[in-house]
């Protein structure tokens, strides 16, 4: 028998005994789950999101119809010039009339290339990523496309656009301009455009390129002085926010607004595409939410 004051803190000892027993049998001690990360809504008509580093998808509203890509055609303009075997990133090229031309006929965004000055071809992806320059882009598909004229060439660059979104597993892109001024077959998908972003963002040159926001070229002029452009700010102005370290704006009449991107943070990496958006600040808040979204799933 136990009595006394030994005997009562025995007593009270078994009872918290039996009680932490039964709270462990129950479960009521252990770790509460992790609270689930909520689906983000966005207002875009298509969008993806992927894990970077594993390829694994995170996100997808409508993420394989076909879609007018508008500027973020480039994306695919800058894979190839930097896929071309030997390239020199300091060959100059000159700027012709042609492509003045084009842009004053299309009333395309440019980056204010001078006829008859010589550009770098790096400096070229500069005025193409950043201001979104078509006039940029057409001097680079003139440059690295084949045939005798500047119409054989650029279509023939655009060919090795869609051979390289063939490779690519790109199923449903097709090009058919080298700046995203369609001509009636210029579309692809929000997974499609990030399986390019994801390809193109290995490269050094381009990944250094989409990430900078303000650039400031220098050419030769057909005098052979040098010339400094007017300063190229990058359009896309969540550069920076939360880890975005680019890729490409895009908008049009037909479409609306659209944003290829990628971020990183704590060494976590997502990158995506939205399409259609119906406003430039729409597409801001979807991406912000997609990138959120994705750092919470993956961490």
């Amino acid at each position: 028998m136990i009595t006394g004051i030994k005997g009562t803190r025995l007593r009270k000892a078994a009872a918290v005994a039996v009680t932490s027993g039964a709270l462990l049998a129950t479960g009521a001690l252990t770790a509460a789950p992790a609270q689930a990360v909520t689906t983000p809504s966005i207002t875009a008509k298509g969008g993806f999101l992927m894990n970077s580093a594993t390829g694994k998808t995170l996100f997808a509203k409508a993420a394989d119809t076909k879609r007018l890509t508008a500027s973020t055609t480039k994306v695919m303009t800058a894979k190839v010039v930097l896929s071309q075997s030997n390239l020199n990133l300091d060959t100059k090229v000159t700027v012709k009339q042609a492509v003045s031309d084009y842009i004053v006929s299309t009333g395309a965004s440019s980056a204010g290339l001078i006829v008859g000055d010589k550009v770098k071809v790096r400096d070229l992806l500069y005025g193409m990523m950043l201001p979104s320059g078509c006039d940029a882009a057409m001097v680079l598909a003139d440059k690295f496309g084949s045939g005798s004229t500047v119409s054989a060439r650029t279509k023939n660059f655009i060919s090795k656009m869609n051979t390289m979104a063939k490779s690519l597993g790109m199923t449903n892109t097709h090009f058919d301009s080298f700046d995203g001024i369609s001509n009636g077959s210029n579309y692809s998908t929000p997974r499609d455009l990030t399986k390019v972003a994801r390809s193109v963002m290995k490269n050094s040159t381009f990944k250094t390129v989409v990430k900078t926001k303000s650039y400031t070229a220098k050419t030769i002029t057909k005098t052979g002085s040098t010339r400094t452009m007017k300063t190229w700010t990058n359009t896309n102005t969540l550069l920076g926010w939360n880890g975005t370290l680019g890729i490409k704006t895009g908008s049009g009449t037909e479409a609306k607004y659209c944003l290829v991107f990628a971020a990183t943070k704590n060494g976590e990496s997502v990158m995506g595409a939205v399409m259609t958006a119906s406003s430039a600040a729409n597409r801001t808040t979807d991406v912000k939410k997609l990138i959120n979204y994705g750092y919470a799933k993956i961490s």
